[in-house]
């Protein structure tokens, strides 16, 4: 009696675990046997890695209730499906905004995970950035551009490949698109790392840095079990040798993705034309043939030469007196 009512506790706790994390249910996974990794034995208690990354989540603390270990043992676990029919078209367009922040998933990913990013006008865009690497255990400056984006990229934990052999080729495409861009099961690395892994599960590849093995394979749990993908026996017992030495790891949560904050685009600026000086008219002169020099009167008036200059009468700026003469303008 003791045996079955911690059985149903342990069962109830991965389910909440389950629903804590949104998604469509899908039928169950066909008949296969139950992971035997809660009798894998076990190696010295140990605390978990601490996360890697400004905000994925990648090591412990997660939910804090569910021990991978335990969670790994209700995977189905059964041989891989065919690859027939395959290809990353079937999980959808590459990085679409499934979220609808206005922000593609890579850069949603890029702005939870690195760490002083300078994020371009729109609030979504990362243009440089730095990343703890947690496959290689190096720090990685990011730089957005042709040549260089490729330096980090957005691995999928469990891959495409892997969960399509594991239950994904029967689902639709929305629950396809959903996994390709959940959270979860994404994590920005090293991308030479990324492109070695490929498809493979943890059976065939695990980080080049070992202190991640643990953080990375319960990543792997949580996602099979919130999409319900089961494991191949080998990828089962790979699994369990990791968490056997470090029996404390718990299941991870997705991270937060940062709220996308554009700068507002100021408004146009319409840059008017100088305007053109109005030419001063030229004055018509009241008197003609006057002799330049001469006493004249009323101050102001014009007058015109023999030779058809024009003067003014006014006091000339060379004489004391403030009589007024004809001056030239």
């Amino acid at each position: 009696m003791h045996t079955r009512l911690v059985a149903a506790a342990f069962a109830a706790a991965v389910v909440t675990f389950a629903a804590g994390c949104t998604s469509t249910p899908t039928p169950a996974a066909a008949s296969g046997t139950t992971s035997t990794a809660a009798s894998a034995s076990t190696g010295p208690t140990s605390t978990p890695a601490p996360p890697l990354g400004a905000g994925a989540a990648a090591g412990s603390g997660g939910s804090g209730t569910v021990l991978a270990s335990a969670a790994l043992a209700t995977i189905t676990v059964k041989s891989s499906g065919s690859m027939s029919g395959y290809n990353r078209d079937k999980f959808g367009p590459a990085w679409a905004d499934v979220d609808h922040n206005g922000c593609d998933t890579r850069n949603d990913i890029l702005r939870r995970d690195e760490t002083g990013e300078n994020v371009e006008p729109d609030g979504c865009t990362v243009a440089t950035g730095t990343l703890k690497d947690p496959y290689t255990g190096k720090t990685i400056h990011f730089v957005r551009g042709t040549g260089t984006s490729t330096a980090v990229q957005i691995d999928h934990v469990v891959a495409l490949g892997d969960a399509w052999s594991t239950g994904a080729a029967t689902w639709s495409t929305a629950r396809r698109e959903a996994l390709a861009n959940d959270p979860l099961n994404l994590l920005a690395v090293d991308g030479p790392s990324n492109e070695s892994k490929g498809d493979r599960d943890a059976a065939e590849w695990l980080p080049p840095n070992s202190a991640f093995d643990c953080p990375y394979v319960a990543r792997q749990i949580a996602v099979k079990i919130k999409y319900k993908l089961w494991m191949t026996g080998s990828e089962d017992a790979a699994i369990a040798k990791v968490l056997a030495t470090c029996t404390s790891q718990v299941l991870p949560a997705a991270g937060v993705i940062p709220v996308v904050k554009a700068t507002p685009k100021p408004a146009p600026t319409t840059t008017q034309p100088t305007p053109k000086p109005t030419p001063k008219p030229t004055p018509k002169p009241t008197q003609k043939g006057i002799t330049p020099g001469a006493f004249c009167t009323p101050y102001g008036a014009y007058g015109m030469s023999s030779k058809g200059k024009l003067y003014r009468c006014e006091p000339s700026p060379n004489s004391t007196s403030t009589r007024n003469r004809w001056e030239p303008i």
